[in-house]
């Protein structure tokens, strides 16, 4: 199982970007996770198309988007020709959520879905054959800095089982409120991590330390139970 690490841009000086990306990428970060709020879905109004151009023309590895906004449909375009590896859309905001994975998909973009915390998994079950990523929220959407919800554990490990019995080679993202612990405890679970102020952007150490504190959770958790988790 190949972890990877995702630091989600939200947390980053932009007034500094070409460092702080470059900082991110020597530290073993995976792909970079960009939020984008329209201030009606969720709270706040975040990152938008201009913030992924700076991104784009920086950046060396993949980065997505993550659409926190009410009419998804209205932009899958503008972030597929911005070169987007994943799109994802919130379960709960397309009108016709199979249609919108799939024209994400036609633009040759991996189509991700993302869950609430009050959502169930059942919202899932009829458009798996057209997900690539599900994106679990472990915190309600909107802004950094809220605490873990734990009903995630237990959901993240039920999807995990629910992609096996429907033969889904989906992978699982976990985003909100990553600790280091939470890398250890879902280790088995989640092939992504999206990483914030609880796990990586820590004013007492390092991007390089923080992220050597999270592979040790992960080698830890290999250990305890036999499996390759990086």
């Amino acid at each position: 199982m190949n972890t990877q690490f995702c630091p989600s841009l939200m947390c980053v000086d932009f007034s500094r970007l070409a460092q702080e990306l470059t900082e991110l990428e020597s530290a073993g970060a995976a792909m970079f996770h960009i939020d984008i709020m329209d201030g009606h879905f969720v709270p706040n109004l975040a990152l938008g198309p201009e913030d992924i151009k700076a991104v784009a023309k920086l950046a060396t590895i993949p980065y997505d988007a993550h659409l926190m906004v009410s009419n998804p449909d209205a932009y899958i375009d503008k972030f597929a020709d911005l070169g987007c590896r994943i799109i994802y859309v919130h379960a709960e905001a397309p009108t016709h959520l199979h249609r919108t994975l799939t024209h994400i998909r036609q633009r040759g973009v991996q189509a991700g879905v993302a869950i609430n915390p009050g959502t169930p998994l059942g919202c899932l079950t009829e458009v798996l054959d057209v997900v690539d990523v599900v994106l679990v929220m472990s915190v309600n959407p909107g802004f950094a800095g809220q605490p873990f919800i734990a009903n995630a554990i237990g959901k993240t490990r039920r999807l995990r089982k629910m992609l096996a019995e429907h033969s889904s080679k989906a992978k699982i993202a976990i985003d909100g409120a990553v600790s280091p612990e939470i890398v250890k405890t879902l280790a088995m679970e989640a092939d992504m991590f999206v990483l914030g102020t609880a796990g990586l952007f820590r004013n007492n150490m390092s991007y390089v330390q923080a992220m050597q504190i999270l592979r040790e959770q992960l080698l830890e958790a290999q250990a305890e139970t036999g499996h390759c988790a990086v």
